[in-house]
Parts: C-alpha cells; sequence; structure tokens
C-alpha cells in the first residue's frame, strides 16, 4: 500500500510529465496550393543593423489568398546565412518552403 508522500510524488510526477509533453513536440506543415504567389513586392530595406540579418517579405497563404508578410531584421547567427521564404512550383503545385539558416561555406 502507497504512503501518502509515495502517492503525492507520483501526482506530482504525472502532472509534470503531462505538460511538459506538449512543449517537446514539434510541428511541421507543408502547404501546396493550386495558385501561384504574386510578384514579390518591392520593399526599402532600412539601413543596416549591428548583428542582424535582412529577411526579405514573402506571400504567406492564408487559406484563399496570398497575403504580403514583411520583411524584417532578424538576429544573425555566426557562421551560418539565412535562407529566406519562398515558394517552389512542383507540376501543377505551389509549395511553401519556410526560412531557415544555412551553414556559410
Amino acid at each position: 500500500m502507497l504512503n501518502r508522500k509515495t502517492l503525492l510524488l507520483f501526482s506530482l510526477m504525472a502532472l509534470f510529465g503531462a505538460t511538459a509533453m506538449p512543449a517537446a513536440a514539434r510541428v511541421n506543415v507543408n502547404v501546396d496550393i493550386g495558385v501561384a504567389p504574386p510578384p514579390a513586392q518591392v520593399e526599402v530595406v532600412p539601413a543596416p543593423r549591428a548583428g542582424y540579418v535582412w529577411a526579405p517579405g514573402y506571400w504567406r497563404w492564408e487559406g484563399r489568398r496570398h497575403v504580403w508578410v514583411a520583411g524584417r531584421w532578424i538576429p544573425g547567427r555566426r557562421g551560418y546565412v539565412w535562407v529566406p521564404e519562398h515558394w517552389v512550383q512542383r507540376g501543377n503545385h505551389y509549395h511553401f518552403v519556410p526560412g531557415r539558416w544555412k551553414p556559410a561555406r
């Protein structure tokens, strides 16, 4: 038979384990659509900021239409280059490729 302290300990372990699990989960979402994105909008890039990299704007799909996401400064990573978000045509569909860091050569 379990005593109160042991039962409380197991209850707390279960509680913390259950709440920590969703935080560790990773979700990947692929977007393939049959509508080509419009041409990129022209953006005026602000003056450079030390320690930051310019991530250009891109078209995001919002269920029924493309919506422009403006460019932004993101903190740089030494030894890496930023590969911006973009769309790739695959047959009659367009596939969204999220932005990512790639090791510099």
